[in-house]
């Protein structure tokens, strides 16, 4: 794709009859990867074949595999600008119940930043280049030409949507698309970046422990909680290089949407200290990663505490 290319899209607009399928091939012509997602607007599971990364993984991900799967498994992962993919029967079957639209931005040579709040776009207006915008339900896309590492909660009501992650396609927006500039790459830069592990950034201590006391009003197992944890805990404490703030972030709001439709309560304060701490322990700074965690909890669309 030739930068005049690049500086074009995504021009493509969602189709009257509401048409995700049609939308995605206008976008994919213009060399932007696109993929479904479903209710949750998220992307559709693996399939039984690639369930648990069993397949290796795509060849595009950051540890390449073997993944051939014909299905748009492995999220951002999966997107294609190939119509031959995009109408083929495994796809046209994800279409037909895909909820909404996304596209990878990296891919299309894009960084989005995604601002989920008002006080997140004022920041914005008073600090970024203005660039294409497009309206979200709760904020704005901000649209820049020029890829980079993607980062969630680089600051509240914030994420960076570029190189191996997906945003979702809203429209066309408005205004000129400007160069990425290098105040967004050095937020990534600032807040994202694991310091060295012999550097003491902070500590928790006395941090709060999730037991079942403290959720009576969770419908899930103790078992259930724990284990998702642990995971997440596992995830985080694996980050010793860089992105462990990032991970906390997308654990936070992976476990907090697993209590959506708790009455609550379900601890989820207790679940938040052991992320964080989990966090810190590799060298986030504690500010920053109470910070994250908080926006992955409020951005899981609903909490019981």
């Amino acid at each position: 794709m030739t930068p005049d290319c690049k500086a074009r899209v995504p021009l493509a607009g969602n189709h009257p009859d509401g048409s995700h399928l049609r939308t995605a091939l206008d976008l994919a012509a213009a060399g932007v990867p696109v993929l479904p997602l479903r209710h949750g607007k998220v992307p559709f599971g693996n399939c039984r074949a690639c369930a648990g990364n069993a397949c290796g993984g795509r060849p595009n991900m950051k540890r390449a595999g073997s993944c051939q799967c014909l299905a748009p498994c492995h999220a951002w992962a999966a997107a294609t600008t190939d119509p031959s993919v995009v109408t083929s029967p495994a796809w046209t079957a994800a279409w037909r119940h895909a909820v909404a639209l996304a596209y990878h931005p990296g891919g299309a040579g894009l960084t989005v930043v995604d601002l989920d709040s008002p006080a997140a776009v004022a920041w914005a207006r008073e600090t970024l280049p203005a660039t294409r915008t497009v309206p979200t339900t709760r904020g704005e896309h901000w649209i820049y030409q020029g890829a980079m590492r993607s980062s969630n909660g680089i600051r509240p009501g914030v994420d960076i949507k570029s190189l191996m992650n997906y945003a979702r396609w809203l429209g066309p927006g408005t205004g000129r698309m400007t160069a990425l500039p290098s105040v967004v790459r050095d937020l990534v830069v600032r807040e994202d970046t694991t310091p060295a592990a012999w550097r003491v950034v902070s500590s928790v201590s006395g941090h709060a422990t999730w037991d079942r006391s403290a959720a009576t009003g969770c419908r899930h197992t103790e078992r259930y909680v724990r284990t998702g944890l642990e995971r997440g805990l596992a995830l985080v404490r694996a980050r010793t290089e860089s992105g462990a703030g990032s991970q906390a972030f997308g654990v936070a709001r992976f476990l907090a949407v697993q209590h959506v439709k708790c009455p609550g309560p379900c601890g989820l304060d207790a679940i938040a200290e052991e992320i964080v701490s989990a966090a810190v322990s590799v060298g986030v700074p504690e500010t920053y990663a109470r910070r994250a965690v908080t926006n992955g909890l409020e951005t899981a669309g609903g909490r019981a505490a």
